[in-house]
């Protein structure tokens, strides 16, 4: 398979503080990647390094989609090369309503037959999102919310699809909902990239997956490998065995 988006040697800068550091990255096309790490890692960063949403530049090295250079250009050109960005925290319009923002997502679109087509697409994977399609977005819950950002997101009809902590202050039944969601459109053909604290379910769904530290990749490697590594069971899995678990124990008592 070939890559659809890479990072070469990128660093990004909050004013003064730097935020990735030479980070490197190849996602492959049609694959799930995650990206995983603690609060402050750079994981959001990633992504709106790629949007252009920090800086249109970035301080350091290069971003290429589908073999085409896009640091530097404006995020709205981005957004109609094929990439959709669901921020973490969902960031719906409060005062749209559903079908509304809906609309909204498919504003880099021409063919406004082809959106309206659409719609019966999202729904399949939205079901309640049909059904509130005439409720202002601020009202739904937490979880209905989720699934019209990525819905909003999916509306554009992207090849890649960059999704920011979609678990984030979701029931567990609302997670493992998402994220069979998540897998069919995988399925479907769009590459996702996803940034996730839940880091089991992370790698249970994602082909490949990267572990950031202070802004470099620390580990990478096919997730099935990931979930048995000693070092990534104890510091993200929160699994220990034989004697580290045994060290965590006593640490606990003291």
């Amino acid at each position: 398979m070939s890559a659809i988006i890479e990072l070469k040697d990128v660093v990004t800068f909050y004013d003064l503080i730097i935020a990735l550091r030479s980070i490197s990255i190849s996602i492959e096309q049609g694959s799930i990647t995650a990206i995983l790490g603690n609060n402050g890692a750079g994981k959001s960063t990633i992504l709106k390094t790629i949007m252009g949403l920090i800086s249109r530049q970035p301080s350091k090295g290069d971003i290429n989609f589908l073999g085409g250079k896009i640091a530097g250009i404006p995020t709205e050109q981005i957004v109609r090369l094929g990439i959709s960005y669901v921020p973490e925290g969902r960031e719906v319009f409060s005062e749209l309503t559903v079908k509304e923002n809906l609309l909204m997502g498919a504003y880099t679109r021409k063919d406004k037959k082809g959106v309206k087509k659409d719609f019966p697409w999202i729904y399949n994977y939205f079901p309640i999102l049909k059904e509130k399609e005439n409720q202002w977005a601020g009202t739904l819950s937490g979880g209905q919310q989720q699934m019209l950002a990525i819905g909003r997101a999916l509306i554009s009809r992207p090849k890649l699809l960059l999704l920011d902590e979609p678990s984030l202050g979701l029931s567990p039944l609302l997670v493992k909902e998402i994220f069979n969601i998540i897998k069919a459109i995988n399925k479907e053909g769009v590459t996702i990239v996803l940034m996730e604290q839940n880091a089991k379910m992370a790698l249970t769904i994602s082909d490949y997956a990267y572990i950031l530290e202070n802004g470099r990749v620390g580990i990478k490697g096919p997730s099935v490998e990931l979930l048995e590594k000693k070092e990534v069971r104890e510091l993200y899995l929160g699994i220990y065995s034989g004697s580290s678990r045994n060290r965590y124990q006593n640490i606990k008592k003291k």
